[in-house]
């Protein structure tokens, strides 16, 4: 595991885009998974206006995607899949068999899981998966307690990420569970990055970097992968 601070979140933003664009170039193939929320949206317009401009080659690469809520998809403005089509998927002109995302609408949501969880096994894992941070710690919907070994799954939505949560939504909106990928899916990731702005963050980025590797607070794991980049500005270190 690796830190940089940038000196601020636009250039935290540049230099991610700018990585993502140069791991497309070394395998045009990458499967990437990226999250939603409000942190990586900077990035993901910088890696549209490389595409757009000739500097980033997203033909043929594959995204994943990382959580949504239980009862939400692609066209319900709040859902994380919402956000990731309007700001990345759609801008990018991707075809729709280069998105493979959890249908959390499904009856049989163990099935959507077992699905996810085939699709990246055939392909030989995630290239590179980038991920915020939650207040609690959370990474993805995996709330605090959540196993290290668990592979795609539901999860039961602490109250944290529930009142959270409702900054996506124009109005009071219930959120019970989250279908998210599983921490093992981090751990055997090729890459990581986990990224975070702002002060409100500066606490839960120690706790994560120094604090016990422990499943009660789901960032900890982030110390134990060999190849994981923190990546924060300025406001976020402390």
């Amino acid at each position: 595991m690796s830190l940089r601070v940038f000196d601020d979140a636009a250039q935290l933003a540049q230099h991610t885009a700018r990585h993502i664009a140069s791991l497309l170039q070394s395998k045009p193939d990458a499967v990437l998974c990226l999250a939603s929320g409000d942190t990586p949206i900077a990035t993901y317009h910088a890696l549209v206006e490389l595409a757009q401009t000739g500097h980033a080659n997203v033909n043929e690469c594959t995204f994943v995607g990382l959580d949504e809520w239980v009862g939400f998809g692609p066209t319900d403005q709040g859902s994380c899949s919402f956000y990731l089509y309007r700001d990345l998927f759609a801008p990018l002109q991707l075809r729709p068999e280069q998105i493979q995302y959890f249908n959390a609408k499904a009856t049989d949501l163990t099935a959507e899981c077992q699905k996810i969880d085939a699709f990246i096994l055939e392909h030989g894992g995630l290239d590179l998966l980038l991920v915020g941070v939650g207040l609690n710690g959370h990474i993805a919907l995996n709330e605090p307690g959540t196993s290290f070994a668990k592979y795609c799954h539901v999860s039961k939505l602490a109250e944290t990420t529930i009142q959270v949560g409702q900054k996506y939504f124009d109005t009071p909106t219930e959120l019970t569970q989250g279908i998210t990928l599983g921490l093992r899916h981090l751990t055997e990731a090729h890459e990581v990055i986990l990224m975070a702005t702002g002060e409100r963050k500066a606490d839960v980025i120690k706790q994560a970097l120094h604090g016990p590797v422990t499943e009660q607070f789901p960032a900890s794991i982030i110390q134990q992968h060999p190849n994981a980049h923190v990546w924060i500005d300025k406001a976020a270190n402390r």
